[in-house]
C-alpha cells in the first residue's frame, strides 16, 4: 500500500461518524425535502426504515446501516444537497434577527422608523408609527404583546419580501 493511499484509523472512524451524521441528518429531513435529494435507492429505504421505528435500540442498528450504505457509495453530491437545502434556512434565520433588531430599535427610539422607511422604501412609516405606539402602550400598562407580534410581522413581511427582490 503507498502512503498516499494510507488513512489512519483515527480518521478512518471519523469519516464513518460522519457519515452516520449525515445520515442522521436525511432521516430528520421532511418527506418533501427528502424527495428532492438525488440518492440510491437503497440508501432512501433503509432512511425511510428508520423513520418508521421507535424504539432507540432498532434506530441506532439502522443509522449504522445508513453509515454503512453511505460507506459504499459517494456522499459528497448528497452532502452538498444537505448544505444547499439548509442555507435557505440560515438566510431565513438571520432575516428573522434583523425584523427583530428592527423591532426593538424602533420600540426604544422614535427615529427608527425614520431609517427602516430609508432602507425598505416599500414600508408604509404611518402604519409602523402607529404599531410601535400601540405596542410601547400594551408593554406599559401590562397587555398582552398583541401589537408587539404584530410590528414583528409587519417587519419580517417587508424584509422578507425585500431579500426575494433583491437575491
Amino acid at each position: 500500500m503507498d502512503e498516499d493511499e494510507f488513512i489512519s484509523k483515527t480518521r478512518r472512524k471519523k469519516q464513518m461518524s460522519d457519515l452516520q451524521k449525515m445520515g442522521a441528518e436525511l432521516v430528520r429531513l421532511s418527506p418533501e425535502q427528502l424527495a428532492r435529494i438525488e440518492m440510491p435507492e437503497s440508501l432512501r429505504e433503509a432512511v425511510l426504515a428508520c423513520r418508521r421505528f421507535t424504539k432507540h435500540e432498532a434506530i441506532r442498528r439502522q443509522m449504522q446501516y445508513i453509515g454503512r450504505i453511505m460507506r459504499d457509495i459517494d456522499a459528497a453530491p448528497i452532502a452538498e444537497q444537505l448544505a444547499s437545502g439548509s442555507a435557505p434556512s440560515r438566510k431565513q434565520t438571520a432575516l428573522f434577527h434583523l425584523a427583530e433588531k428592527w423591532r426593538d430599535e424602533m420600540l426604544a427610539d422614535t427615529e427608527a422608523a425614520a431609517r427602516f422607511v430609508a432602507d425598505f422604501p416599500e414600508a408604509d412609516a404611518h402604519r409602523l408609527r402607529a404599531l410601535c405606539e400601540k405596542a410601547n402602550a400594551e408593554r406599559r400598562a401590562d397587555r398582552p404583546p398583541k401589537h408587539y407580534r404584530e410590528l414583528f410581522h409587519v417587519l419580517n413581511t417587508i424584509i422578507q419580501d425585500h431579500a426575494r427582490r433583491h437575491s
